[in-house]
This record gives structure tokens, C-alpha cells and sequence, in this order.
């Protein structure tokens, strides 16, 4: 039997668990609803009880797990969670330790979906890294020689809260014109009324209004993606979420800001990709942070 760990995606309304080896093999996954409401009581149990589900046996070393909103630095600990009711410095680790036998450790989602496409993905064969999700906000994830980067206190790479415009609209964070409010799904409606597949149908059908604003938002992320490579220097940046579906109708507008704004030295080898892994990203990287875990206790 290959040892193997859990990887789970914590989201608002399914959970989703994948059982993998170090190599990277899937032995098997499951989605679970998540309860509603979404208390961390609940919640948790819920999980302990597809842990269980997926791993009859008990066989699996540990467990991963994505939550979505911040953790502390040591990845026990969910400060808040969005979209789930009453979670408030959460100590998730703990409950599931308890609960389950297994080691536990947790990253907020969007830094697990980096560091699934940095094992499995787009990323596989670079070891640093930026992954943006262009969905609802813009999330983001830093991957520096092949680990996680989330700063000193767990709450690094923010990608998508960074100013792109000081006069511009105001944002859930308390900045004004982060790059969130010009390459979100929010930012497409607010300026268009449209959603995105919808406006990408119109450029797609020749409307020129539509393919002149696909420009604008390929110019305004490659201006937003400048200030990152110049503080991060990555090998590659990936694009995830929703709106990369739309990548042929802005990715060469982005490619273009990028080489106009970023000196040849910060982007020597640089390449635009877009994500591989979907919405499993996330249980994937969760898998890779079990295993992570159990490496450092190891040594």
C-alpha cells in the first residue's frame, strides 16, 4: 500500500477530499455537501466523517486542508472563513486532530490552489512562482523555491488588494482601485453589465465594443502583474478562476503591458500560463501541504 494523505477543499457549498500519494497519484476522492448552517461544529464533523468515508482503513498519514479565508502562520487556525457562518479564529487543526488521528495543517484556498498547480499543474516545472484567480475577487498565491510564501504572520500574497489606480473604486479591503476592482468577475459587471462569458460571446461574434474592452482588461492586469514581477521576479505566473476562460481575448494584451513595463532583467524568462488543474487545484495543493507536514515533523 503506497502511504498517502487527504487533501480537502473547504468551500461554501461542497467539500471536496482527494486521497494522493507523494508521487501524486489520486487513490480516490469524494464530495460531501457542505451543512448548512455552516457552523464550525458542523462543518468539522462533516469532515471527520468523509475522512473516514474516503479512508476506511485509516491508511493516510495526514490531512490537508483549504479554507476559504486567512489562517495563522503555523496553518492551524481559521481567523474568519468567507461565505460560512460564525467562524472566528476557528482552531481547525485541533478539532480534526482530535477528531480524526490524523497531523492537520490549513491554508487559506487560493494558497492551496498555488501550491496544487505548483505540484500537479501549470507550474510542475518551475519552483518560483505567482498564481492569480481571476473569479469573484482576485485571489493569489506566491510560491518561492517550490514552498508557500505567507509572509510572517500568514496573511502574504494578497495578489489581487495591491493599488493599480489611487482614485479608483473602493474595495472590500478599506484600499481604493486595487487591481481586485479591475480584474474580478465584480469589476466585468460593474463596468459592463455583463458577465464574463456573456461579454466574451459578444467579442467572440466580432463586437467591436466588446473586443476593445477584452484590451483594456488584458492592459490593466499586465499593469497590475508588472508591479508583482518586480517584487517577486516568478519564472511563471499562472491564471486561474472564472474569467481565464476568456485568456485568448486578453492574454496578448496582457504579454504586451508586461514587456512594455517590466525591464528585460526582471522578466528573463518569464512565461504567462494559464492553470491546469480547475476547481480540484485546491484539494490538490491541501495534499501537497499534508505532505509538506509531515516532511518537516519528520526531520
Amino acid at each position: 500500500m503506497h502511504p498517502s494523505v487527504i487533501g480537502i477543499d473547504l468551500g461554501g457549498t461542497a467539500i471536496k477530499l482527494g486521497q494522493f500519494t507523494r508521487e501524486g497519484d489520486c487513490l480516490g476522492q469524494l464530495q460531501v455537501a457542505t451543512p448548512q448552517p455552516a457552523s464550525p461544529e458542523a462543518v468539522l464533523g462533516a469532515i471527520a466523517a468523509a475522512v473516514a468515508e474516503l479512508d476506511p482503513a485509516g491508511t493516510s498519514l495526514a490531512l490537508g486542508l483549504g479554507t476559504p479565508g486567512p489562517t495563522d502562520a503555523a496553518g492551524r487556525i481559521a481567523r474568519v472563513a468567507i461565505n460560512l457562518a460564525g467562524w472566528q479564529n476557528v482552531p481547525v487543526a485541533e478539532v480534526l486532530e482530535q477528531q480524526t488521528g490524523r497531523p492537520t495543517i490549513l491554508a487559506n484556498d487560493a494558497n492551496c490552489a498555488g501550491l496544487g498547480e505548483a505540484w500537479l499543474g501549470a507550474g510542475r516545472d518551475v519552483q518560483n512562482l505567482i498564481l492569480l484567480t481571476l473569479g469573484t475577487g482576485v485571489g493569489g498565491a506566491i510560491i518561492l523555491d517550490g514552498r508557500l510564501f505567507v509572509g510572517r504572520n500568514g496573511t502574504a500574497g494578497e495578489l489581487g488588494l495591491i493599488t493599480l489606480n489611487p482614485q479608483g473604486p473602493p474595495c472590500n479591503s478599506g484600499n481604493q482601485g486595487s487591481l481586485e476592482q479591475y480584474a474580478s468577475v465584480q469589476a466585468i459587471r460593474r463596468e459592463t453589465g455583463l458577465e464574463p462569458h456573456e461579454l466574451a460571446a459578444k467579442a467572440e461574434a466580432g463586437d467591436g465594443g466588446a473586443i476593445a474592452y477584452w484590451q483594456q482588461y488584458g492592459q490593466r492586469l499586465g499593469a497590475g502583474l508588472a508591479s508583482l514581477v518586480y517584487v517577486l521576479t516568478p519564472e511563471a505566473i499562472l491564471l486561474g478562476g472564472g474569467i481565464a476562460a476568456a485568456a485568448p481575448l486578453f492574454l496578448g494584451a496582457t504579454e504586451a503591458e508586461l514587456q512594455r513595463r517590466v525591464l528585460p532583467s526582471s522578466r528573463e524568462g518569464l512565461s504567462l500560463r494559464l492553470a491546469e488543474l480547475g476547481n480540484r487545484a485546491g484539494m490538490v495543493g491541501a495534499a501537497q501541504l499534508a505532505w509538506q507536514l509531515l516532511a518537516r515533523n519528520a526531520s
